[in-house]
């Protein structure tokens, strides 16, 4: 079950063709996106994935999308949605094609959400840790490295998942040159420590996370402490609970990292889970 709606305000056929082959996304990677996740027809977190999109936009010298535009196209796709209850909306925007007029491709498609990623969900996930090979004071000195922009260039990210898998492991963990601790290639690493919960600030060249973002409103709400400040690799494996976090995965405990058990955390994962619910009943 798919659903694709076309910026232009008009469905498609999913399985039909609707890319050019000199589209820039297709051809360079050169556009950006966003996943929204949707429960009962509801978008979480709509405004601030959009927000984010303009600013990744804006890192590309994409033209500024036209929100409104943008939030017809999701109606769109949530009001023709029949499927599971929830489901992965993915908001696309490229640079469209290379001879073309310059008008950019923009559309929404709406995705059941795999078994796998709603399995780990509850079982937790054993994780590596991958060099991600650049130091985060680059971030401001070289800005056309795009790190913290949410681009469609998305090899290396899927190329660490699949290193991952070969090597007993569903998820990977980015470190910095210098050993700090960066991202998920699709997610944002979270931290607990006592009442206090700790992530990766943007500054190090990671993408703001909108998930990690809700849990932490809703976290200190009911009296805890967050702090966004630079992690070792030690506060990984010395937290009473290491997390990733990302729209679709939600809050998911890291049970296992670089082979070697970690603190049992289920009790605090049920925890956390349940307040970044509380964002949305």
């Amino acid at each position: 079950m798919r659903v694709l709606a076309m910026l232009d305000g008009n469905l498609a056929d999913p399985e039909g063709r609707h890319l050019r082959v000199d589209d820039l996304g297709l051809m360079r990677g050169d556009g950006v996106f966003e996943t929204v996740l949707v429960v009962d027809g509801v978008p979480r977190e709509l405004g601030p994935h959009l927000d984010r999109l303009e600013r990744s936009a804006a890192m590309l010298e994409l033209p500024v999308p036209d929100r409104a535009a943008w939030e017809r196209c999701v109606r769109l796709v949530l009001d023709t949605w029949s499927g599971p209850s929830e489901m992965a909306l993915k908001l696309v925007y490229t640079r469209g094609p290379e001879f073309g007029d310059g008008t950019p491709t923009g559309f929404a498609m709406g995705l059941p959400i795999g078994e796998k990623v709603l399995r780990n969900r509850e079982a937790g996930v054993r994780a590596v840790t991958l060099e991600r090979g650049f130091d985060p004071e680059i971030v401001s000195r070289a800005p056309w490295l795009l790190l913290g922009a949410k681009t469609l260039s998305y090899a290396v990210n899927m190329a660490a998942l699949r290193w991952a898998e070969a090597h007993d492991a569903e998820e990977a963990i980015f470190l910095a040159a210098d050993g700090s601790v960066l991202e998920g290639p699709t997610s944002n690493v979270v931290v607990a420590q006592g009442r206090t919960l700790r992530t990766t600030p943007p500054s190090s060249g990671i993408l703001r996370g909108t998930t990690q973002g809700a849990l932490f409103r809703a976290a200190e709400r009911e009296g805890w402490v967050t702090k966004v400040e630079p992690l070792t690799l030690d506060d990984l494996t010395e937290a009473d609970g290491l997390f990733l976090a990302s729209s679709v995965r939600k809050i998911t405990r890291v049970h296992t990292l670089d082979g070697k058990p970690l603190p049992d955390s289920g009790a605090l994962h049920s925890e956390l889970a349940a307040l970044y619910e509380s964002e949305y009943a």
